[in-house]
């Protein structure tokens, strides 16, 4: 299942956008107002649970700086991936774009797809609190 949002404007350089998401505890910042429970785990690692949702936990998978952050579930019995591509549109402006990649059952997949959506499209709208 791939999942893709707008891609968001932020008045931060590429630099800047990928410091900020390089460190999970920022993360906390982007979140929905519904966010129920936020933890850092590790300085790669940390839990959240919305309302009405079960915990997940993210872990920092890989960084290409100043381009690409990937956040990829801890456990592997429900394996998907969260990346944010970084591109510079000039000195102090960048571009940001969402993208979810999962390997899920047709049920499953009916079942999480427009939760999810929701969830990156707050995250992205969120971009302007960097």
């Amino acid at each position: 299942m791939h999942i893709e949002v707008a891609k968001k404007k932020v008045g931060k350089s590429a630099q800047e956008v990928f410091e900020f998401l390089t460190d999970i505890r920022n993360f906390e910042t982007l979140m929905p107002d519904n966010i129920d429970k936020f933890e850092v785990l590790d300085e790669n690692t940390f839990r959240f649970a919305l309302k009405g949702m079960p915990e997940i936990v993210l872990r920092l998978k890989e960084q290409n700086p100043h381009d690409k952050v990937v956040l990829g579930a801890a456990s592997d019995k429900l394996p998907f991936t969260l990346t944010g591509s970084i591109e510079p549109i000039g000195d102090t402006e960048s571009e940001v774009g969402l993208s979810f990649e999962g390997e899920f059952n047709a049920m499953m997949a009916m079942m999480i797809k427009a939760p999810i959506t929701n969830f990156m499209e707050t995250l992205s709208a969120n971009m302007d609190k960097i």
